[in-house]
């Protein structure tokens, strides 16, 4: 059993610890890409865990620090911090990994639906303007939509399947610092600020806000990764 004050501290080690060491594998060999991860993620981090001091404050959620090792940043505990390099860091190597071996073989887009997804999630967030979770979570994963449907970095059929698949361990995650396995609250929701739909114990509108989350970080990188591509291509084209 893992000691009580150390269960968040658990869920980020355990859900970076595997694509880490996988990293350094000559089949995957990520490290080679930490300059374009920590360059997105840094920065996306940083508007995350401002929304999240914010939202804290308010009282839309809070922590509880039994379950922390104690240190705290701008009010967080540090491992919430923490939570926005280590989910991103395995998801975007993941999603680096069907990349790779997957989606490079199929080519279906579907990019129109950015749109339609963005549009109806600004309608969604719009309506239930006074749920400042649930208004927060759908407008922001629209207009991340909307970036996406501009900017055409990531395939929709793509990420729609990537994203499917990693709603498991998002799950299992969630569920631990939600309280639906070890009855062990880390994080609490005020069920006023959200519609009070709990798939488990885990609030409705984190799944949209982790799409929001990770599509941004998967979009930067794959910007930087083309762009990195197209450096290196002039770059033998001048010599």
């Amino acid at each position: 059993m893992i000691p009580e004050k150390y269960t968040y501290l658990f869920v980020n080690t355990f859900t970076l610890l595997f694509p880490f060491i996988f990293s350094w594998t000559k089949k995957f060999d990520f490290k080679v890409y930490w300059k374009e991860f920590f360059t997105v993620n840094l920065c996306i981090a940083a508007i995350y865990i401002l929304w999240d001091v914010l939202y804290t404050h308010l009282g839309v959620w809070g922590f509880d620090t039994k379950y922390t090792i104690g240190f705290q940043i701008l009010n967080l505990p540090i491992e919430e911090t923490l939570f926005f390099l280590c989910i991103p860091y395995a998801c975007v190597f993941t999603y680096y990994c069907f990349r790779k071996y997957v989606f490079d073989r199929i080519k279906i887009r579907m990019d129109f639906m950015w749109l339609v997804s963005s549009i109806s999630f600004f309608i969604f967030g719009i309506y239930h303007y006074e749920k400042l979770y649930t208004s927060a979570a759908f407008i922001s994963s629209g207009l991340t939509c909307l970036i996406a449907y501009r900017m055409k970095q990531i395939s929709f059929f793509h990420f729609l399947i990537f994203y499917l698949i990693i709603l498991i361990p998002f799950f299992i995650c969630n569920g631990i610092l939600t309280g639906s396995f070890l009855h062990r609250v880390v994080v609490f929701y005020n069920d006023n600020e959200n519609l009070g739909i709990r798939l488990l114990t885990i609030p409705f509108e984190d799944i949209f806000y982790g799409l929001g989350l990770l599509m941004l970080n998967i979009m930067g990188f794959e910007y930087f990764l083309k762009k990195g591509k197209i450096n290196r291509i002039r770059y033998i084209n001048r010599n």
